[in-house]
Parts: structure tokens; sequence; C-alpha cells
């Protein structure tokens, strides 16, 4: 008698995403239930949105002087440094701009859902509301999840906005670029298009994130040894899952407007 093949590590990765889609269908269908969460949905939009732009002015800042200098630097070689500005909106606007936006958001925000939901799950907080009658997961997971959908696309267009005056200034103060001919440029090569692109992208990249990290959270166990590697998983999978998805939608994305053209 031949012997069935076994693939533990396939059939357990299934099973986690079976699981996972089950719960993210359950947060985003609780979302549009009554009753509406709308004190919930505030305070996780400042959370989210509000704390997060600090830390996003200065990531975007430093990563449009830093991709402007490397990109001067290219293009001063071959003759054509007034292309830096167009080439530097389009990298930002995008890709660095709805990725890293992404990125810096689900390790600050992220990390926390998932040690908020994980310490309330190990101490029988979630249980609690649950015997009280009231649903966990449309109280504590679906104002999370529309909070970080809304605020993400805005940090994302401050990211943008941040970066390109970041560029402008090293553009226009160090390398002595006209500040007519850089503004021009972009205007001539960057069609709003590319900025939503990057807008939608970021509004996913929300999405991905807070499904993520509340779905590691929510299911925590193992005291607080557990509240410790849930919160590091969900960072580190919903990191790598924006990157991955990133290049899903760029393809998506290019494929739409060859279709539409």
């Amino acid at each position: 008698m031949v012997k069935a093949l076994s693939f533990p590590f396939l059939e357990k990765l299934l099973l986690v995403l079976g699981h996972f889609c089950i719960f993210a269908w359950g947060a985003l269908k609780s979302i549009f239930q009554r009753p509406y969460r709308f004190e919930e949905i505030f305070k996780q939009l400042e959370f989210v949105g509000n704390k997060s732009v600090s830390i996003i002015f200065l990531t975007g800042i430093f990563t449009g002087l830093a991709l402007s200098l490397q990109i001067y630097l290219g293009f001063s070689m071959v003759g054509a440094p007034n292309l830096v500005g167009p080439t530097v909106a389009l990298g930002i606007f995008r890709e660095l701009g709805p990725v890293l936006s992404g990125l810096i958001v689900a390790a600050r925000a992220g990390g926390a859902m998932a040690a908020q939901l994980g310490t309330m799950r190990v101490s029988e907080q979630i249980d609690a509301i649950k015997v009280m009658g009231v649903d966990p997961v449309q109280y504590l997971v679906g104002p999370r999840v529309l909070a970080s959908v809304i605020s993400l696309p805005l940090l994302c267009g401050f990211f943008d906005f941040v970066a390109m005056a970041g560029s402008h200034a090293i553009c226009v103060f160090v390398f002595e670029i006209d500040s007519a001919i850089f503004w021009d440029k972009i205007t001539e090569w960057i069609n709003p298009s590319d900025v939503t692109q990057g807008l939608v992208k970021a509004g996913f990249f929300g999405l991905i994130f807070s499904l993520v990290c509340t779905y590691r959270g929510y299911y925590t166990s193992g005291g607080a040894k557990g509240v410790g590697e849930s919160t590091n998983r969900g960072v580190v999978i919903s990191m790598v899952s924006i990157i991955i998805a990133d290049y899903v939608l760029t393809n998506f994305i290019r494929l739409y407007f060859q279709v539409a053209g």
C-alpha cells in the first residue's frame, strides 16, 4: 500500500490562512453593523493618525533629501539635473510614500494593536466583554481596522508633501536648480493618477496591517510571553505582507491602465 504524502507545514499554513480569512471577513462585516462605535473609531483615528504625524514628518523629509541627493549624483553625470524633481516625485508618489508610510505605521500602531488585544486576551478582558453580550470583534477590531484604512492614505499624502518639500529645499538651495524649472518639470511629467495610485495602495496597506496585527493579538495565548510573541509576529508578518502587496498592486494598477488606455 502506498503511504499518503503528508505536508504538515502546508496544512498548517492553509489552516491559519483560512482562520485569518474568517476573522477578516467578520471584522470587515462588523464595521457596518449596529451599534456604530463612533467614539471608539475617533479614539483609534487619533491613535493611528495623529500620533503618527511626527514620525511620518521626520521620515518623509529625510527620504526626500536622501533620494534627491542620490538621483542628482546620477543625473549630473549625464547632464540631466533638471529631471531630479520629476524622478523623485514619481518614486515618492507611486512607491516610497505608501510603502514607507505603511511600514512605519505598521511598526508603531500595528504593534500597539497586537499588544493591547493580546493583553486583553490573556487577562480575560475579551471574555468578559463577550459575557456582557458585546461582540468583541465589533467593539475592538472593527474600529481599529476602519481607523487604519482612513488614516493611512492621509498620512501617505502628508508624507508625499513633506518629502517633496525636502526635495525642493535641497535641489534649490544646495544643487542650485531653478525653483521654476523644478516644479515645471514635475507638473509636466507627473499625472494626478500617480498620486492616486499611492493613496489607494496606502489604504490597502492600512487594511493589511490592521487585520494582521489585530488577528495576532486577538488570538494570543501563553501569558506575557505570548503577548510579546504575538506583537513581534504581527509586526513582522504585516511588514512582509505590505512589501508583497505593493508588488501585486503595482502590477494590477499597471494592467488596469493598460486596459483602460
